[in-house]
This record gives C-alpha cells, sequence and structure tokens, in this order.
C-alpha cells in the first residue's frame, strides 16, 4: 500500500463530520469532563467518555449518571457503552438517546482485562459471533439518528482472531464506523501494535470508516499509520497521557484548516497545561480536594523527561488545594526546554503478554450455549480497557 498521505478529509461518522480525524479513546479514570475539556480546549476530533456499564445506567446508578453528563462546550457529546446483554445495552441505548445524553454512542468490546474475560465479556465476547451480532443490530437500531460505533481488538490470541468476522457483523448491523486496537487481548499493551491487522481491516470492511488504535505516541506516528494502513482516522489513547496538546499536533497535522497553535513544550508551558487540568478536576468534582488528589495521577506523565526533582514531584503528588500546587509551580524553571526523546515514546500501562482468562469452554464453538450465558452475568464490572 502506498506511504504517500492523502490531502486531509473530514471524517464522517453517520451524520457527524470530524475537522480532524482523530478520536480520543475512553480510559478509566482519564477521560472524564474536565481531562475531555483539557484535550478540546488544544485541538479537534471526538471526544470519548469513560467506559460506562450499561447494567449501571440502566439502574440509575448515582456515580454512572454523573459519569454521562457533559459540560456545555463539549460538541459532539460521546459515550462509550460496555454491556454483554443485549436487552441491557439496547436499554442503555435508549436512555441515552431518549434522554439526549450522546451524539455518538461507542460500543467497547476490547477491554483485555482478567476479570471481565474470563467471564466472557470484552475482548472475549466477538469471539460468540451470535451474541455481538444480537448486541450490535439491537444497539443499532435503538440509537436511531445517533451514530454507534464499535471498539474491539484482533481477537483473543494469536490462534483465536475475531477482527475481521467482528467487522463484517458490525457493518452488517448497522454501525456507522468500527476502530480496531491492533493486539489481541493476550498482547494486553504490551509489544507493537501490529498496524498490519488495520489494513486487513479495511480492506474488509469498506462501507463504513474503519479506525486504528496503537502506539501512537505523536502526529507523526497517526500521519504514519493512516498511510500506511489506510484507515480513515486515528483513536488515541495513552499517548495523550500528561500530553492534552497532542491532539493540537493532530490538528494541524491531520486536520482540515485547523489553526490550532504551536506548542513549545517548554516546562513552563506543560506547568500551566497540568494547572489547568488541575483546575477542571475541581470544577468537575465541585470539591477542591478530590481533584486536587485526582490530578496526582498525572503528575508522572506529564513532567516525563523534564528536570523536576523527585521531591518536587512527591510534593505535587501530595498537594492538596491549587494554591499548593501554585507554589510548587512556581518554583520550576519555566524556560526550561522540550527535553526530545527523554519525553517521548510509551506512557501508562504496558503489562506483559499472558494467556487470556476465559470461562471454561469458551473457545469450543463460536456460538454461545446455555452454559456460556451463565457465565456472563457478572461481566459486567466498572473496569476499561481496549
Amino acid at each position: 500500500m502506498s506511504t504517500t498521505v492523502a490531502p486531509p478529509a473530514p471524517l464522517r461518522i453517520g451524520p457527524l463530520t470530524l475537522d480532524a480525524p482523530v478520536v480520543l479513546a475512553p480510559m478509566a479514570g482519564i477521560t472524564n469532563t474536565a481531562f475531555r475539556r483539557l484535550c478540546r480546549e488544544y485541538g479537534a476530533g471526538l471526544y470519548v467518555s469513560e467506559m460506562i456499564t450499561t447494567r449501571a445506567l440502566v439502574e440509575r446508578n448515582a456515580a454512572t449518571l454523573r459519569l454521562i453528563r457533559h459540560h456545555e462546550s463539549e460538541k459532539p457529546r460521546s459515550i462509550q457503552l460496555y454491556g454483554v446483554d443485549p436487552a441491557t445495552v439496547e436499554s442503555a441505548v435508549r436512555i441515552l438517546v431518549e434522554e439526549d445524553h450522546a451524539d455518538h454512542i461507542d460500543l467497547n468490546f476490547g477491554c483485555p482485562v482478567p476479570k471481565v474475560t474470563r467471564k466472557g465479556g470484552g475482548s472475549a465476547l466477538p469471539w460468540k459471533t451470535n451474541l455481538f451480532r444480537e448486541i450490535v443490530e439491537r444497539a443499532a437500531r435503538a440509537a436511531e439518528q445517533i451514530p454507534l460505533t464499535v471498539k474491539m481488538r484482533k481477537g483473543i490470541d494469536g490462534d483465536h482472531l475475531t477482527y475481521l468476522d467482528a467487522g463484517r457483523i458490525a457493518e452488517d448491523a448497522g454501525a456507522a464506523a468500527v476502530a480496531l486496537h491492533a493486539r489481541t487481548a493476550a498482547e494486553f499493551y504490551s509489544g507493537t501494535a501490529d498496524w498490519s491487522a488495520i489494513t486487513k481491516l479495511k480492506e474488509t470492511v469498506t462501507s463504513i470508516p474503519v479506525l486504528g488504535n496503537g502506539d501512537i505516541w505523536s502526529a507523526a506516528d497517526a500521519e504514519r499509520m493512516m498511510a500506511e494502513t489506510g484507515c480513515d482516522g486515528v483513536v488515541v489513547g495513552r499517548g495523550c497521557l500528561g500530553r492534552p496538546w497532542l491532539f493540537g499536533d493532530l490538528a494541524r497535522t491531520l486536520g482540515t484548516g485547523h489553526t490550532a497553535p504551536a506548542v513549545d513544550a517548554t516546562l513552563g508551558f506543560v506547568a500551566q497545561a497540568f494547572r489547568r487540568h488541575a483546575e477542571l478536576l475541581v470544577e468537575f468534582y465541585e470539591d477542591e480536594g478530590r481533584g486536587c488528589r485526582d490530578i496526582r495521577k498525572h503528575v508522572a506523565w506529564y513532567f516525563k523527561g523534564y528536570p523536576v526533582g523527585g521531591d518536587l514531584r512527591a510534593k505535587l503528588a501530595t498537594a492538596s488545594s491549587l494554591a499548593e500546587i501554585d507554589d510548587l509551580l512556581a518554583t520550576l524553571d519555566a524556560d526550561a526546554p522540550y527535553p526530545g526523546a527523554a519525553a517521548e515514546g510509551q506512557r501508562g500501562r504496558a503489562g506483559t503478554p499472558k494467556r487470556p482468562a476465559l470461562p471454561e469452554g469458551w473457545l469450543e464453538s463460536r456460538e454461545l450455549g446455555d452454559a456460556a450465558s451463565a457465565t456472563l452475568a457478572d461481566a459486567e464490572l466498572d473496569t476499561s480497557g481496549g
């Protein structure tokens, strides 16, 4: 396939048109309203919520109802759902549509976490083609005019790939786009994503957009993925941890006339982004202490490679107020330049390859039988991945 990059074109997902073919991947505990707003301030694209468990939404869990709320500045509004029961998924989609909570809905079939896959959920579920088909068909019908998309992995392991079958099923079932994290569940987040699988999926699914996910750490990586695979857009997860301005880089590189300001990435610039993130978290939680506790997990990501000593990092990771954060950031050398390679590369969890945990006898058939159905009841846990 040619590696020549075509002129930028808007990404169309159903009735939605995105100025940049870029999607923020859902990440548990990360992609709340605060982080989505921050990323949007730098760039363009589609910014997806944390994964919402369908059972919790249907049962009107208070924490879940908070997570589906969007700030008035968030347009279009995007929510990812996770579920294993077709009726429950359908009911959750109807809630989002009828109560006007979303302009885009994504279904997660990519979670590799053992406590999910051992119950037949997440990236284990597409192996059961009849169940996968019913979930997507019923969800797509319930979504009506709201575009519904599917995010998945290559499969369970190298001997049990599901993505091509799942792509065809999703396309036929009414999905508006499919996204592929080019790893298996067994690989978790380790090693190198297999972009050739994205190429194969693009060749297989031809009537709706195909989005690629995996190992996008920079705008150059996104540009290369689109050129090498022919995919219609990219999904960015761990690459934006501590770097919300990556969406500005992506908008300038891939967008259609987007004028995101250039980034100098000095230490002062990074400190301002960190402070803005903390401020938005305080607003989101309506609690300064809780917002400042939540920003702590982002410290290492923001300041990776920069001359910020361990003592100061530790203090930032224990700060309990915005005023305390301001005092600590004021001690930094704001003019310290971008450190280059030291700040690049992998961020977030990687893990190691492992044998996927699956229900007993799960791989014996591609169809869901009564015994396998019984294991699905406990699969809807408050976890994320993909």
